[in-house]
């Protein structure tokens, strides 16, 4: 694959790209170099993965990382059930050295994501999501994995790749992470996309989307980027969410009575709602002391 062929796969696609992203895409992919994507959440680092695994015509597997996550989740487990029942059944007909040998072989072997990746006969694409929210220790874990495309199972010995899939990685930098990892990665940072290319973003995933509103649902959602006041920041995806609830209702103008009535599309928390409404519809922002009587607005005394 070259750089012309990997756009015209994202084209198919509708994913909105740059030059840097294709071209550390195609590099990594031919290097057969793991790719650490940061940035901000919702800023498309997931899709990434996806869109590769269509541009390849490769499985996806998706490894989705959390605090406490270990190597029976992650990268294989012994089938236990199975192996007691074989000791019943073969207690009395093997040796014991050798029934117990047979119970570390590769038939009572659970493959989890990391281990199906690299044992799978044809490329994959491996996508470890939000790898800081994993531990420290499993961070570590990951670097035998991610530099030599092997695994070490104490019982079982080292498992070279059969194929050497194309792996992401994904982080929100909720936490640093090591050099040791970053060393082993190539490195892409995808940040909220400028206006122009949100509202081409909009005419991707809606082709029929009124060009109008396309225009004034980016300058919204970028007003509430920038807000400090707002905690979590719109994703794109609730970006493409508001502007298809827009349009269910016949909404063509986003007006701020329109903005005020949908904008649970957009902000997912109370406080969000609070500090964002007024920023798109002008209302003065409510606050209310119940010890001075009772509240109109609120209508709680």
């Amino acid at each position: 694959m070259d750089i012309p062929a990997l756009k015209a796969k994202m084209d198919e696609s509708r994913y909105i790209y740059d030059d840097e992203l294709v071209t550390t895409l195609l590099v990594a992919l031919k290097l057969g170099r793991p790719l650490l994507i940061e940035g901000a959440a919702g800023v498309g680092k997931t899709e990434i993965a996806k869109i590769m695994a269509a541009a390849l015509d490769r499985d996806l597997i998706r490894l989705q990382c959390y605090e406490g996550l270990d190597e029976s989740k992650a990268l294989y487990e012994w089938n236990y059930q199975k192996q007691l029942l074989s000791i019943q059944v073969q207690m009395n007909r093997q040796d014991p050295d050798t029934l117990t040998k047979s119970l570390f072989s590769d038939s009572y072997l659970l493959p989890r994501p990391l281990l199906q990746s690299i044992r799978s006969e044809k490329p994959v694409v491996l996508l470890i999501d939000e790898i800081d929210k994993a531990d420290e220790e499993f961070e570590a874990f990951l670097l035998e994995l991610l530099s030599e495309m092997q695994i070490t199972i104490p019982e079982a010995g080292v498992i070279k790749a059969k194929s050497i899939p194309f792996v992401a990685l994904t982080s929100n930098r909720t936490r640093p992470l090591s050099e040791a990892l970053r060393r082993r990665c190539a490195y892409l940072y995808i940040q909220y996309p400028s206006i122009e290319k949100e509202i081409a973003i909009i005419r991707a995933k809606l082709p029929n989307v009124n060009e109008h509103l396309a225009v004034q649902a980016a300058q919204a959602i970028h007003t509430l980027r920038e807000s400090d006041a707002i905690l979590k920041k719109p994703s794109i995806a609730e970006t493409l969410d508001w502007v298809s609830a827009l349009e269910a209702l016949g909404i063509s103008d986003l007006t701020p009575e329109a903005a005020g009535q949908t904008l649970g599309f957009v902000l997912k928390s109370s406080e969000d709602l609070e500090a964002g409404r007024p920023l798109l519809t002008g209302t003065p922002e409510h606050s209310c002391n119940h010890d001075h009587g009772h509240c109109g607005h609120c209508a709680q005394p």
